[in-house]
């Protein structure tokens, strides 16, 4: 039987340094709001043809414990791919038989909202607030004019980002 001794130096180092910002959000997501569905109705192509674009469908972000001694407005930012031909628009997913469209974001006041750009400050009150904003379905131009949309289903994906100005 044999024993095998390794010796080793640990010699002390000062090559790390960490560094952050700590910061106080205004308001919390409520439960649930984090992944937030926005589903249509059925939509006709024809109706697209006709008007370019389909009627807002209404979502909301809930914040909650809000404290307005931290941050009195806040903003929401949706990001996501963008449509080649429509730009501030979400492109369709990969896995969308549609074809020919694109997803537009409004502000509950119906004011447009394009992809990477923060919406209009919201007032924050101390406690629950709700920030409203509008999906709608927008036909490609150049599908309009050759009559090219195709129908199927459709899936496309933001991410939201909130900011306390």
């Amino acid at each position: 039987m044999a024993l095998c001794l390794l010796a080793s130096q640990v010699q002390a180092a000062d090559n790390l340094s960490f560094k952050g910002v700590l910061v106080a959000q205004a308001c919390t997501i409520r439960p649930g709001d984090e992944l937030i569905p926005v589903k249509f109705s059925d939509i006709s192509t024809f109706s697209l043809y006709q008007n370019t674009r389909t009627a807002g469908e209404l979502f909301y972000i809930h914040l909650q414990d809000c404290d307005t001694q931290i941050a009195d407005s806040v903003t929401a930012t949706f990001s996501g791919a963008e449509n080649a031909e429509l730009p501030g628009l979400l492109a369709l997913g990969t896995g969308s038989a549609a074809r020919g469209i694109a997803i537009g974001l409004e502000t509950g006041a119906n004011q447009l909202l394009p992809l990477n750009v923060a919406s209009p400050e919201q007032a924050l009150n101390n406690g629950d607030n709700v920030m409203v904003f509008n999906a709608y379905v927008r036909g490609e131009p150049r599908a309009i004019a050759n009559q090219s949309i195709r129908s199927g289903r459709f899936v496309a994906n933001s991410t939201f980002t909130l900011a306390y100005p």
